[in-house]
């Protein structure tokens, strides 16, 4: 019971936690059962439900939200994970390298629009680049989602997608360190060692991944599916924790968990922990909704709108370029550029960084996160 509150409960009242937590979890099956009905993903309905019963909805829910948040991380760590197992070492290897200019493209396209946005509202540079941040980074987990619901994960322009993720959340094990030290007032030298440090262990880390995959993989193996399924697991949280203890994206150590799994192992894990996925997944975009005030939304509202709208826009273009640089026809290109538009779980942590230097990231951050977070569904099916 300690697992689900943060202080101690009650006896007579732990039954409630058990009931509104086991509530809304077949709410989101139900959703779920209606999208599969409409043909169209289930995010953008778990995204509202938690907006309907968060802080400051139509009926407050008392979970935990320790065991929520955690929930909730669990599900991007596998999306991630289960992500990288599609993809061997080789064919990141070429994506990385041929993906340098859509990358870079991605970060000028999409980062100035928030930057831009941040000084002329007459906040100081840090803020307005803690806003550019914001509307750079398209949501892994939310594209990750979107790629299974809609079968697209074996598509000509995935990879190309897949290369644009990797890259932002590389860029992000340098942008984040630097923002930290930033906001705490560190002095030049700080600055270049976290970034050294970050950049260090994502190289290492993709190394190991790439170099001794297929060891890794003969390690895991065994015909127990119970033994596979702990040990498997238990590596992805392990390595993602690790990864953020040193200031690097704890999906990109999940990402490259799943890159260095392969063969027979990669087929087996991807079986077993699909369900687990699934329901942390569910889990994670519900979540989302819950942090978000209702109340906050409406002034925030102009401004996050026309964010979204310019920068939908610019993903569009990004994606469009990247696939057709690759060959991809032009049905493939449009697949590719409305798949990169949702925005998410990185853009929500950067603003929350920035908070307490300006008040209107947040409600902004959050308005313009929900807005294409439910928009970037829709545009991938349509």
């Amino acid at each position: 019971m300690a697992l689900l509150s943060n202080a101690p409960v009650a006896p007579h009242e732990g039954y409630r936690v058990l009931i509104e937590l086991g509530a809304a979890i077949v709410v989101l099956a139900l959703l779920a059962r209606l999208a599969s009905r409409w043909s169209i993903s289930a995010i953008p309905l778990y995204l509202i439900l938690g907006l309907c019963f968060g802080n400051g909805g139509l009926a407050p829910l008392n979970l935990s939200k320790e065991f929520t948040s955690t929930g909730a991380e669990i599900g991007v760590l596998l999306l991630l994970f289960m992500l990288g197992l599609e993809y061997s070492g080789e064919q990141l290897r070429q994506n990385l390298r041929k993906g340098l200019a859509a990358g870079a493209l991605d970060f000028v396209l999409n980062f100035a629009p928030g930057l831009i946005a941040g000084l002329l509202l007459g906040w100081g540079t840090l803020p307005a680049l803690l806003l550019g941040g914001v509307t750079y980074i398209s949501s892994s987990g939310i594209v990750a989602k979107i790629l299974n619901d809609l079968k697209r994960l074996n598509n000509a322009e995935t990879p190309g997608i897949l290369s644009v993720l990797i890259l932002e959340d590389l860029a992000m094990a340098v942008y984040l360190p630097l923002v930290a030290v930033l906001l705490a007032g560190g002095t030049r030298a700080r600055i270049v060692v976290s970034v050294s440090v970050a950049v260090l262990v994502v190289l290492i880390v993709l190394f190991i991944a790439l170099r001794f995959g297929q060891r890794i993989s003969r390690l895991f193996a065994h015909e127990s599916d119970e033994i596979v399924l702990l040990t498997i697991f238990g590596v992805v949280v392990l390595v993602a924790g690790l990864a953020e203890r040193l200031q690097v994206s704890s999906a990109i150590g999940a990402f490259l968990v799943g890159i260095a799994v392969t063969g027979s192992v990669a087929h087996q894990a991807s079986r077993l922990l699909a369900p687990l996925r699934d329901l942390f997944a569910a889990i994670f975009f519900f979540f989302f909704g819950l942090e978000v005030d209702p109340h906050t939304l409406p002034a925030a509202l102009p401004v996050a709108m026309t964010l979204a709208v310019v920068t939908a826009l610019t993903k569009v273009a990004t994606g469009y370029w990247t696939a057709r640089h690759k060959g991809v026809d032009r049905q493939g290109c449009l697949r590719s550029g409305f798949a990169l538009v949702p925005r998410g779980e990185f853009s929500i942590v950067i603003a929350g960084l920035g908070v307490v230097l300006e008040p209107r990231l947040g409600p902004i951050s959050a308005a313009y996160v929900l807005l294409l977070a439910i928009l970037g569904p829709f545009l991938a099916r349509v």
